[in-house]
């Protein structure tokens, strides 16, 4: 469990595709800290560290990470947000993040608001998968209110110091994030779809 609030951004030193798998390896400032089967949510992805030293650590990505979330989009030197999973005694500051990426979103604008930004997106809306007005929504793993949802679309205000240490600082229009729709709204949903059938 996370809580879509970014550790550090990772830089991404290797690539190496064996089959259908996609093997990542990066480095960030707490590789020495990890071991082998801790979890990490990669741009809001978690997946299981497989090896690591003092200066890197490997993780992959299998064929159903990568056809639903932007990590086979990935090129050596690209930085992608880490969170940690959260310990259980720790203050919730974001909003319950599983690391189960439901889908990608396309940047359509970025616009300045006085020192902020403004950030659309464009996606697939399903019966389990949309957004709602001051809903909480996690976009490459950050924890974000949803601002102006629409039925395909909704926007997020990214202030400065989340836009300085993440990789939010890289997204541009035409650019592909993971989502993760609230899991409390995706429970509703299915309950409400239950008792129809009672």
């Amino acid at each position: 469990m996370f809580s879509g609030i970014i550790e550090e951004e990772a830089k991404v030193i290797n690539l190496r595709k064996e089959q259908e798998n996609l093997y990542i390896t990066m480095a960030c400032s707490f590789t020495s800290e990890l071991k082998p089967g801790h979890s990490i949510a990669h741009n809001g992805v978690c997946l299981t560290v497989l090896e690591n030293d003092d200066t890197t650590y490997t993780i992959v990505a299998g064929k159903e990470t990568l056809l639903k979330s932007n990590l086979g989009l990935l090129k050596v030197g690209d930085a992608i947000n880490l969170e940690r999973s959260m310990k259980l005694n720790d203050r919730l500051d974001g909003h319950l993040v599983q690391g189960h990426v439901d889908q990608i979103a396309v940047c359509t604008e970025v616009s300045e608001a006085g020192g902020s930004w403004y950030y659309s997106f464009v996606y697939t809306p399903n019966q389990t998968e949309f957004t709602v007005e001051k809903g909480s929504v996690c976009v490459n793993g950050i924890s974000y209110t949803v601002v102006n949802s629409k039925d395909n679309t909704f926007q997020v205000a990214v202030f400065p110091y989340t836009y300085q240490h993440t990789n939010f600082k890289d997204i541009k229009p035409n650019s592909v994030v993971n989502l993760e729709f609230d899991i409390i709204g995706k429970y509703v949903v299915r309950l409400l779809e239950q008792s129809e059938r009672i």
